[in-house]
């Protein structure tokens, strides 16, 4: 949220010092991001200056130009200048050499000393529009003869020197959503080091009705949606451009000046905080403001133009006819305020932050008065935003009021009770504030002291403050006020240790985390939100399971993810959108489901995804692409990390993988393959996409169940012995190994596979398998005389139960 240092200091009176006065917002709460210089003219108009016309005369070398001769303080210099009423005895505004100028788009232009048409030219005399005063380009701005030359022109043009203020502003804090709220924010603040400075509100005394010539009934049908609904006429209005005063407000926030209504209402909106709504009123119908709700499925045409179908919960203000808006969100397309408008209604309403919200979002709208709306606004302050605003467009746009103000105020917003006791703002602080510093700091910030007993305060919390409900509240405004810097800390420091096992959750995580990271992976956070359009990529998410939001953020954050692939493509379109095709992405995240009625489930998963080239191509080394093979190899060291060794393959029945392989350990541990092309270009992906999804709750059980035995390292050193046997082709090398093992099961360690070979000369239907057997004796070396024994007792057995031949 941006605010005006200037408009702030409109209620409260202070000399400037606006990095103090960040400092102190932000630690009131209202984190200051950011603090930037405003002018109403950009560049302050520096390096201009008045200058005095002695000489002119026509220009030797060309018809439409003349030759100055100007007196700019300092100096005279010689200036070419073609503008047509350029004469000598003339005070002009001179751009003097290295001055930048700025067009109307922002863009600068630095002024220099250069020849035109053979002669120099020092300077430039210079029009309206080309200092950005003014559109004329006529001819040369002409100044008072009074002017003494050298004047800086800053002090003869009055421009608005100013500081944006943008504001992190968390949203609790509705009543900060003004000028006004932040004003007295900072008056509360500084009241804890000095005076209370006195608060200055915008008068509304001089309001008074001129006829009753166009009074416009309001029949408020949804008092439920709309508690509180004021309505004033205004007529004999001419539309014009704002006074300068109101334009420099509005841009140094970022709002672009319309009219001098549409203005008012935007300067009213964001000066107190309460959005207002001018109504054309030759639109009106019936000389009837209804709010209601329309049925679903009705077509309405807001101000840009574009055609949307309400919902029967969406609330609208509407004549004896037609609707005319949709309430504290946006206006419709012919009800607005037009160059030719001459009478007005004016609206000033509390509507139910609730409705406003689910309205925007279902609509895709977020506009400041929806902003407001929907965090919940000063009911309080309905009528008095709406004389405000008359008086301000009666004095800019000339007219009368023409109607009394109706002020349907059907379901009252009371104020909140409280009682705040001080034990429990000692016991929550862990410090005691003085009494009298308490009730100080309350009073700061509006809330009203009732009644002081020995244990605590009787307190009113005015309606504005809807985040203040409870004593905690109360006692978090006392000490964001009072400051938490100044609350002494102990110098006592307390630990505790938590016992926790090796095979948490977390530690689990960590440990593949990092051994990913090692391989080049980096880790992703995607949204649990998505689009509830995915589904209809898969067969395998169906929208009977999705688990919907009720008040969803956007259209395309409606439903719980199923699975986390989707947010994974998201991840890399958006990379290589912006030419990073290399990737190595990891994920940890939940899928959500709802298989019956309000049973929801909800699954740990880790994905992988991969796309081009492992690592760039240099001259030693050649780039090497992120294959199938590839993500199988660190999906198995992953879980090999994790002691899950005993892994069986078969393929997937994931069908957004077009050819992959399910792995498994007694139960599904995970899926991996290639993501089908059409999946990929429903999201602008045109290069080949690995995916791999690990179910990590499987995994977490697996590592839990399982158990190992240390044991240490052998003394003695160990032996390898090779054989070529000729087998059957039917012969498989488990069974070779199986035979082996149980042959000798004190010395042999381990059975190898280094070799197959088929083809010529062997015999039909014969192949021949090269095995190393590894043997080792953990409590002497081994001689060769044991060797020879073992390895003839296994060619033996070998040769008994498989019929396999020594090559």
């Amino acid at each position: 949220m941006k605010v005006s240092y200037n408009w702030i200091r409109q209620f409260i009176t202070v000399p400037e010092s606006i990095e103090e006065h960040a400092a102190l917002l932000t630690s009131l709460g209202l984190e200051v991001e950011g603090i930037e210089k405003f002018e109403s003219v950009k560049g302050g108009l520096q390096g201009i200056v008045v200058g005095h016309v002695i000489e002119c005369i026509q220009h030797p070398n060309a018809d439409k130009l003349k030759l100055t001769k100007v007196n700019i303080g300092t100096e005279t210099v010689q200036i070419v200048c073609g503008a047509p009423n350029v004469a000598a005895g003339q005070k002009v505004p001179v751009a003097t050499i290295g001055t930048t100028l700025y067009t109307d788009t922002g863009d600068g232009w630095k002024i220099k000393k250069g020849k035109i048409r053979g002669e120099e030219s020092h300077g430039m005399i210079c029009a309206e529009d080309e200092l950005n005063i003014g559109t004329s380009h006529d001819g040369i701005m002409v100044l008072d003869e009074s002017l003494e030359p050298g004047t800086l022109f800053s002090d003869v043009i009055k421009i608005e020197k100013d500081y944006t203020i943008e504001i992190g502003l968390t949203p609790n804090r509705s009543d900060a959503m003004s000028h006004l709220g932040v004003a007295r924010d900072l008056r509360a603040g500084l009241a804890i080091d000095g005076d209370l400075l006195e608060f200055i509100t915008p008068s509304v005394s001089s309001f008074h009705v001129d006829n009753r010539s166009h009074r416009v009934d309001i029949d408020i049908e949804r008092p439920d949606l709309a508690p509180r609904y004021c309505g004033v006429t205004l007529t004999g209005l001419t539309i014009k451009e704002s006074p300068e005063w109101i334009q420099n407000r509005l841009k140094a926030i970022g709002i672009v000046p319309k009219n001098n209504v549409v203005d008012i209402t935007n300067y009213v909106m964001h000066e107190l905080g309460q959005p207002l709504h001018a109504f054309d009123l030759g639109t009106i119908e019936g000389n009837k403001i209804v709010v209601k709700t329309l049925p679903t499925g009705t077509k309405f045409t807001t101000l840009d133009e574009v055609e949307h179908e309400l919902h029967d919960e969406d609330l609208m203000i509407c004549d004896a006819v037609k609707p005319l808006c949709i309430a504290g969100v946006y206006g419709g397309v012919n009800s607005g305020v037009k160059k030719g408008t001459s009478s007005i209604f004016l609206e000033s309403a509390y509507f139910n932050p609730v409705s406003v919200r689910k309205t925007a979002k279902r609509h895709g709208f977020n506009t400041d008065a929806s902003f407001r709306f929907e965090r919940g606004i000063d009911p309080n302050i309905t009528e008095y935003a709406l004389k405000r605003a008359a008086l301000l467009i009666i004095e800019t746009a000339g007219g009368e009021v023409s109607s009394d103000i109706t002020d349907v105020y059907s379901q009252k917003i009371e104020d909140q009770q409280v009682f705040l006791p001080f034990s429990k703002v000692n016991s929550l602080i862990g410090q005691e504030i003085p009494k009298e510093e308490i009730k100080s700091i309350l009073r700061t910030l509006d809330i009203n002291v009732n009644n002081v007993t020995e244990t605590g305060l009787g307190l009113t919390i005015p309606a504005y403050r809807n985040d203040v409900t409870r004593p905690a509240d109360v006692i978090e405004e006392i000490l964001r006020v009072y400051g938490y810097d100044r609350i002494k800390t102990s110098d006592k420091l307390n630990a505790s240790i938590a016992k926790s096992s090796r095979l948490d959750n977390h530690k689990l995580q960590d440990l593949v985390a990092q051994q990913l990271a090692g391989q080049g992976f980096y880790e992703m956070m995607a949204n649990s939100l998505t689009s509830d359009k995915y589904h209809t990529l898969t067969d395998q998410i169906s929208p009977k399971n999705e688990v919907r939001m009720l008040n969803p953020l956007s259209s395309d954050l409606s439903v719980m993810r199923q699975s986390m692939i989707y947010g994974a493509l998201e991840a890399v379109a958006h990379n290589i959108n912006r030419r990073q095709e290399n990737l190595r992405l990891f994920e940890y995240g939940n899928t959500y489901h709802q298989y019956q009625e309000r049973q929801f489930t909800e699954q740990k998963h880790l994905s992988l995804i991969t796309t081009g080239a492992i690592h760039e191509q240099s001259w030693n080394n050649p780039s090497r692409t992120a294959d199938f093979f590839y993500i199988k190899g660190v999906v198995i060291s992953a879980l090999n990390r994790l002691g899950i060794t005993s892994i069986s393959e078969k393929p997937t029945k994931m069908d957004f993988l077009s050819e992959g392989i399910s792995l498994n350990s007694g139960v599904k541990i995970a899926d991996l393959g290639v993501v089908k092309k059409k999946i990929c270009k429903s999201f602008d992906i045109d290069v080949t996409v690995h995916y791999a999804n690990i179910y990590w709750d499987e995994v977490l059980k697996l590592v839990k169940e399982e158990r190992k035995t240390v044991t240490a390292i052998p003394k003695f050193p160990a032996v390898k012995r090779d054989l070529a046997l000729l087998v059957d082709d039917k012969t498989s090398f488990k069974e070779l190994h199986d035979i082996a093992i149980q042959t000798e099961k004190k010395l042999l360690k381990e059975v190898q596979l280094f070799d197959v070979y088929e083809g010529k000369n062997l015999a039909k239907g014969k192949k021949s398998y090269a095995l190393s057997f590894l043997l080792q004796d953990e409590v002497k070396t081994l001689t060769d005389k044991q060797i020879d024994k073992a390895m003839q007792k296994i060619q033996q057995q070998l040769e008994k139960q498989a019929g396999v031949e020594l090559r």
